[in-house]
């Protein structure tokens, strides 16, 4: 099949730091590669990729210095898609709805997967717009709030089975992988850790407009000794962080659409203790990859019943269950679907 995959301009693919979404198009796409797909990827054009880059700006937007309009770089990333639909069987959007007035209007099938939360005011009316434009959720949590989408399946997110290796003898800190705001929960995570008395390290980055909460609220609590800030991580370093925990904490305070870091944290045989929010109860496998929990008094529990989990069967569940093939694959299915007239 031709197939045109369209990415989000903030981060490159995949990316150099942070970024899940761009993560997954890039397992994505080197997925149908592999397949004998013949994929074009729009991206920027800082992206590696063994499919052919269309690249519609320089660099990543949120790297990229000077900085950039995004308004500007969307622009010319349409612009880039209109020119060339005709030339796919199917047009794989990952940029949320603005594609959408555009590739109504074009008669080439399109599918969009929505990365991120669909609770926000004026979504539902934007959808009722577009009625018969298809979506793939990442979980089925996320649909609640746009229940009459055209949703025409659930595909969870798989990462390549070798790219992150387990390790089994137990970890010796909790562990924080993220982005630093308060939705994500580090106070909550960091509260945790001081009532177990176990170290805490936080691999995370700081955005812009989070500066002032993580100097007025984090920084205080962050000692150097038991609380560590380590920053941002690599894939090579992502490993060796998530490997060496005991368990991977997810206390977050919104409705987390996937949440890629649980099923990263079990390709390390790391488990997982998570706030019951959103899609982590679909994730998590409850007393096999990690323990779902209502507040932090039964998140320490949860640590204390760390030593009832198996990290060979943390690894077992997500190869199962979380692997790019298998993602690659339910993917192809609704390609073929939707190239056949389905809708």
């Amino acid at each position: 099949m031709r197939v045109a995959q369209v990415a989000p301009l903030a981060e490159s693919v995949p990316p150099k730091l942070y970024g899940g979404t761009e993560r997954v198009i890039s397992w994505l796409t080197e997925g149908l590669v592999a397949l004998g797909h013949d994929v074009t990827l729009f991206a920027s054009g800082d992206s590696s990729t063994s499919a052919k880059l269309n690249a519609v700006w320089p660099r990543a937007l949120r790297l990229g210095r000077p900085r950039s309009d995004p308004a500007a770089a969307y622009a010319l990333l349409y612009e880039a898609v209109a020119n060339r639909a005709r030339e796919f069987d199917i047009v794989h959007c990952h940029t949320d709805w603005l594609h959408l007035p555009l590739l109504e209007r074009v008669d080439v099938p399109f599918l969009t997967t929505l990365h991120g939360r669909l609770d926000l005011p004026g979504l539902r009316d934007a959808f009722a717009r577009f009625p018969r434009a298809p979506f793939v959720s990442i979980s089925d949590n996320q649909r609640e709030p746009v229940p009459n989408a055209n949703w025409i399946g659930t595909v969870y997110h798989g990462l390549p089975p070798d790219s992150l290796r387990p390790r089994f003898e137990p970890g010796a800190y909790l562990a924080f992988l993220g982005r630093i705001t308060p939705d994500k929960g580090p106070e909550a995570a960091i509260r945790i850790a001081r009532a177990t008395q176990m170290p805490l390290k936080i691999a995370a980055k700081i955005p812009k407009g989070e500066t002032r909460y993580f100097k007025e609220k984090l920084e205080p609590m962050i000692d150097g000794e038991q609380i560590r800030l380590i920053g941002e991580v690599n894939s090579t370093a992502k490993e060796e962080f998530l490997a060496g925990a005991a368990a991977l904490l997810f206390p977050i305070d919104w409705p987390e659409p996937f949440g890629l870091v649980m099923i990263e944290a079990m390709a390390c045989g790391t488990p997982v203790i998570a706030f019951r929010r959103g899609s982590v109860s679909e994730v998590i496998d409850e007393g096999v990859t990690g323990f779902t929990v209502e507040d932090e008094a039964q998140a320490i529990e949860a640590i204390r019943s760390l030593d009832r989990l198996d990290r060979r069967r943390v690894r077992e569940d997500f190869e199962q269950r979380f692997t790019s093939p298998r993602m690659v694959e339910d993917y192809v299915r609704h390609y073929r679907r939707l190239c056949n007239g389905g809708a």
